[in-house]
């Protein structure tokens, strides 16, 4: 059997390396997601089920040709958490989405992370529009949510997740011009 090559961007800021997951942050993922951190995404979940979790954040790549990143210490590579541009059945339209470890909670990386995945839909995808949708309750990621200048738009009912607010970011002014993401609305 040969090994399969399968490589995504990988994005850099100046503390954090945003990158596939390999196997050995499995443990931290799985972990996050057994603890009642992962509520807003859908936990807690079981050890195997998050290995199918993370082996659908790494397809997603394969399918849409954007995904999340494992977001990992620049200097040590530990994981941080799980941050990028995610779709899944159901969802009106792409969305950042940010689930940070509690070893680097309150430490701005959900934050930093957002940042370069915004920059990587507007700029490396083309995009001109892209949203977060939060579980009302989750105060946090709405500060989050506010911090990145999003503006709230609405409300989505998920058939799962119930209602979630979709915050829209805000678009550079020179992508005005630029393709809606696939699946995405057109308001331009």
């Amino acid at each position: 059997m040969t090994a399969v090559d399968f490589r995504i961007p990988e994005l850099d800021t100046d503390r954090l390396r945003m990158r596939l997951p390999r196997p050995d942050d499995f443990d931290a993922y799985a972990e996050f997601l057994a603890s009642e951190r992962s509520t807003h995404v859908g936990g807690p979940h079981p050890r195997d089920e998050s290995f199918r979790i993370l082996s659908a954040i790494i397809g997603q790549w394969w399918l849409r040709g954007y995904g999340s990143w494992l977001v990992a210490d620049r200097d040590t590579d530990a994981p941080l958490g799980i941050v990028g541009i995610l779709r899944p059945p159901g969802w009106p339209e792409p969305e950042i989405g940010w689930s940070v470890f509690e070893s680097a909670e309150g430490m701005g990386i959900a934050h930093e992370a957002a940042l370069a995945a915004r920059r990587f839909a507007y700029g490396t995808l083309g995009w001109n529009r892209i949203v977060s949708l939060i579980a009302p309750g989750n105060a946090r990621s709405a500060a989050l949510a506010r911090r990145l200048g999003c503006v709230e738009e609405g409300e989505f009912n998920h058939g799962t997740h119930g209602p979630l607010t979709v915050w829209v970011h805000p678009c550079p002014e020179n992508a005005g011009a630029r393709r809606t993401p696939p699946g995405g609305r057109n308001d331009g």
